[in-house]
């Protein structure tokens, strides 16, 4: 079915749809600064240039509109009846990117947080928050703990390697000794 707006409409509808400070992120930004969490937004060193990033707690968020996600399930996503083959692909190929991104992250050591437009709905946004939040935290301790672990390693391996250089010293010093020049 052809597109039923005009060239010049649907370049203004499509030019009015912004990919950062959307209303649902706003919402969920003040949220969590009354809640006491200081975070980056929008940080382009990451991949995908996370929505909210809270280095403290080493976790992205992303704030996905469910449209343009393909939120399954979701009453605010349904493949438009003009142009279907154009949108299934575009939100296949969305989808499939930020897979990829999540995945980068995670490599990175990020832990992600996706939260998704309807999740941030007048009924919703309290029990949405709170959930965050928790995963924030849970998110940080966990972080802290490897962070510890990794502390604990590298002393260990510090420690190691002293007294592997001492016996080297040792052994040198005693075959010195035993045959000398």
């Amino acid at each position: 079915m052809p597109d039923t707006l005009t060239p010049a409409q649907r370049h203004a509808n499509m030019a009015a749809i912004h990919s950062a400070s959307t209303k649902p992120e706003l919402l969920l930004r003040k949220s969590l600064w009354r809640l006491g969490f200081r975070f980056r937004v929008n940080d382009k060193r990451l991949p995908g240039k996370p929505d909210i990033v809270l280095p403290k707690y080493r976790t992205v968020i992303f704030v996905h509109g469910c449209f343009w996600h393909g939120h399954k399930a979701c009453k605010n996503y349904t493949v438009p009846k003009t142009n279907t083959d154009f949108w299934t692909a575009k939100i296949a190929r969305n989808r499939q990117r930020d897979q990829d991104t999540w995945r980068q992250l995670e490599a990175k050591g990020w832990a992600v947080i996706i939260v998704w437009e309807c999740e941030l709905n007048r009924s919703r946004l309290p029990e949405t928050v709170t959930a965050v939040a928790t995963q924030i935290h849970k998110n940080g301790e966990t972080f802290r703990y490897a962070q510890d672990d990794r502390r604990k390693a590298r002393t260990l391996y510090a420690e190691e390697r002293r007294q592997s250089k001492q016996r080297e010293a040792a052994l040198t010093e005693e075959l010195h000794r035993k045959y000398p020049h």
